[in-house]
């Protein structure tokens, strides 16, 4: 997993709420068993229509979104089913920061163990950022270590974060990295068994 204690990044702007998984990535896409490869099916009943062409009327496919790595979205962002590949097709794609009013449990924790920074904001935050982003090209940078954003008009907003998991995503560390940072204690266990 990538660390990420800092990032300035080009906003995309969903305005729609109770965004689950399978509208996500959707379930014909989850036959890999690679974490990779997702990105071309994000949000793919949206982007593209039933013959596989972009629809020009679905924001992203729009060229003014194509750098964008930060997505903020309605409330409930992520439920539905506990699929671990709803975060892998964010990733994949270039988004490493998703902000929003709430986020479904799984999905959250789930963003969190795959190097997303969900970050829960006020409506009324949110309101006023997703309308420049739809306007224009609107950067925001994200201060993982301060918990904090500041948007282009230098307007800084902080935000809450478990500590476990800020600590994971400051040094890049998933479940399996954690793990391996005791195999001192793990190789010495073996040893005397």
């Amino acid at each position: 997993m990538e660390a990420i204690q800092e990032h300035k990044g080009l906003v995309y702007p969903l305005d729609r709420a109770n965004i689950d998984t399978d509208q996500i990535i959707p379930k014909q896409f989850l036959k890999r068993i690679e974490r990779t490869g997702f990105g071309q099916f994000l949000f793919y009943n949206w982007r593209f229509d039933d013959e596989g062409k972009p629809r020009e009327d679905f924001a992203l496919n729009q060229p003014q979104y194509q750098e964008a790595s930060i997505l903020i979205a309605g409330e409930n962002f992520g439920c539905g089913s506990s699929r671990e590949h709803a975060p892998w097709a964010l990733t994949d794609f270039g988004f490493k920061v998703i902000i929003a009013p709430s986020f479904a449990d799984i999905f959250y924790n789930n963003a969190l163990k795959n190097g997303i920074v969900p970050i829960k904001m006020e409506e009324d935050k949110l309101t006023k950022w997703m309308q420049k982003a739809e306007n224009t090209s609107f950067v925001l940078y994200v201060d993982l270590e301060n918990q904090q954003i500041t948007d282009d008009e230098g307007t800084v907003v902080s935000f809450d974060i478990p500590e476990y998991h800020k600590e994971k995503l400051l040094n890049g560390w998933d479940d399996i990295a954690l793990t391996l940072l005791q195999e001192e204690k793990i190789v010495e266990y073996e040893n005397k068994v």
